[in-house]
């Protein structure tokens, strides 16, 4: 049994984050698997070398329109199959998910949606919830241990985000965005990175605006989500708030397979 990194960061743009140093950053950093969301890139739009980097397997799943949505995994394992998509058009054509399945566990790399343009995209991202909780549920019945990694665009609890009592009207950490959230922990999907780190204060996007980051004034929207039944290969979940180049950072699992 051997131990593996997966790490997960909504980049805001692959392309800006190239130019801030992230193949020297991967390269130090050696993850076995890398998940991006926001790339906001297509493959056939970034070099080579930088959308297929040395020693990976590359995954793209992109968005119809350009310079919007995107994901993407660099895996030094190669899967046993990857699947793009939760086949439903309305959401797959904004190029949000990669599902890729290997021997001892399947992983999701989703970008949800944002709600705060208007009440028709809160309703799309409850949707795309549902559809992907469907999907999910879909996936554990066949016998497959989970692991799901992505920008959930939500703030699960008060502890998840500095100022909840100034937020509670925004998406982000709405009621009903919060109640999905419990439902999805009550349908046996484990926290990982509040299972070891219960403490506050731990965030994984800050606003741009005011310094945010400076002061700590963040929200903790990206996740590492599990099935109980790999629980126990979980050595520890992080958040690297360390690592700079977009307004979220880098969350990570370490993982015995």
């Amino acid at each position: 049994m051997s131990e593996i990194e997966i790490l997960g960061w909504n980049v805001n743009g692959y392309r800006a984050v190239l130019r801030k140093g992230f193949m020297e950053w991967l390269r130090e950093r050696s993850p076995d698997i890398m998940c991006l969301q926001e790339t906001k890139a297509w493959r056939e739009q970034v070099p080579e070398e930088q959308n297929t980097p040395e020693g990976y397997f590359s995954y793209w799943s992109k968005g119809e329109r350009k310079g919007y949505s995107g994901v993407a995994v660099f895996s030094k394992i190669e899967p046993l199959e990857v699947i793009r998509g939760l086949g439903i058009e309305k959401f797959d054509r904004e190029g949000r998910v990669l599902i890729l399945r290997y021997d001892r566990f399947t992983l999701f790399n989703i970008y949800y949606p944002n709600g705060q343009g208007n009440a028709d995209r809160l309703n799309y991202k409850l949707d795309f919830y549902d559809a992907f909780l469907d999907f999910a549920e879909d996936e554990k019945r066949r016998g497959n241990p989970l692991v799901i990694t992505g920008d959930f665009n939500t703030a699960h609890k008060s502890v998840d985000l500095a100022r909840p009592k100034e937020n509670e009207n925004i998406s982000g950490f709405l009621p009903v965005e919060r109640a999905w959230m419990d439902t999805f922990v009550k349908n046996g999907y484990v926290d990982t990175f509040r299972t070891f780190h219960p403490e506050p204060n731990q965030y994984s996007w800050w606003s741009y605006r005011t310094r945010a980051r400076e002061r700590n004034v963040g929200w903790r929207l990206d996740y590492f989500f599990a099935t109980p039944d790999i629980m126990d290969n979980i050595e520890d979940s992080v958040i690297l708030s360390d690592v700079v180049g977009s307004d979220h950072c880098p969350v990570g699992l370490k993982l015995r397979i």
